[in-house]
């Protein structure tokens, strides 16, 4: 295995297809061809799935190339050190439930690193999606929550796929609600006040039960319940609806403006928040400058 053959395939998974690499590469398509197949073979796996429309990465594949890219990336390091070459694209990943903080700290590591080019994803997903992006190495680092009621199943599947979980902080249960809601003049909010106001919730896809459920007290049954699938549209139908959600309470007026404010709500529970990260595998600049990042953000909303 060369740094040439792992250029070759994580250029192939970019461009979606042989030839398309080859030209990026400026080498015939035969030849690209046979370096990934005797890639395969050394490493025996499938990186790639062949299609009519190109090539996919197969699940061993997705893991073998976010390893690659880390490889490329220490070696693009020794030459930015060593030759002062400055010719790579920096790449950082992030999978996080739906927390503005994530979003500045995110904001924060781009600024900090201000390259011409750069390749840096943001992912508000599903928790089960960040559990294995992180175990598949699609992203660095994850951000979610456990409480009293998910602790045990959340921290098995962490285990279970080689990663670790840090807290970051531990907050009581707030609500979001508009700042013109009926209820906004209350300094504490109870459940029994919340009834007639319609619940707004993250829609977890194949994995919707309890345990990985962005909300907690997602037990409870409720009238009136409506799931979407980002923030901005969770947040217009609470200013909208006068409708509400469950969360840390950590907000930032600069991402969400002046119409969402966060009310303590009556309940004995916790979320605990955090990271989750590959066991035993240093961060990359962009994943210690995204941590310290995390860290200051939270102190800075935390209520």
């Amino acid at each position: 295995m060369t740094l040439q053959q792992l250029k070759y395939v994580v250029t192939a998974a970019d461009k979606g297809t042989i030839s398309d690499a080859a030209k990026a590469l400026f080498i015939s398509q035969p030849s690209l061809t046979n370096a990934i197949k005797e890639l395969e073979n050394e490493m025996r796996i499938t990186i790639f799935n062949r299609t009519n429309k190109g090539i996919v990465a197969s699940n061993a594949g997705d893991e073998f190339l976010a390893y690659a890219r880390q490889v490329l990336e220490q070696a693009e390091l020794l030459e930015e050190k060593f030759l002062n070459a400055r010719t790579h694209s920096p790449r950082f990943s992030v999978s996080a439930q739906h927390y503005s903080f994530a979003v500045n700290a995110f904001v924060d590591v781009i600024r900090e690193f201000g390259a011409n080019q750069y390749a840096f994803t943001l992912r508000e997903t599903q928790t089960y999606e960040i559990i294995q992006d992180v175990s598949r190495l699609k992203s660095e680092i994850g951000i979610l929550y456990t409480s009293s009621k998910n602790e045990e199943v959340i921290m098995k599947l962490i285990k279970q796929n080689r990663l670790e979980f840090a807290e970051l902080f531990v907050a009581k249960p707030h609500v979001f609600i508009s700042s013109k809601h009926p209820l906004a003049g209350r300094d504490m909010l109870t459940l029994e006040e919340l009834e007639a106001y319609p619940y707004i919730s993250f829609e977890q896809g194949a994995y919707n039960s309890f345990y990985f459920s962005e909300e907690i007290l997602s037990t409870l049954d409720r009238n009136k319940n409506i799931r979407v699938r980002d923030r901005a549209t969770l947040f217009n139908l609470a200013v909208g609806l006068d409708g509400y959600t469950v969360s840390t309470g950590v907000i930032s007026r600069e991402l969400n403006g002046e119409n969402i404010i966060a009310r303590p709500l009556m309940v004995e529970e916790y979320m605990r928040v955090g990271t989750i990260t590959q066991k035993n595998m240093p961060l990359s600049r962009y994943g210690r400058s995204y941590m310290d990042a995390l860290k200051k953000h939270v102190c800075d909303y935390l209520p």
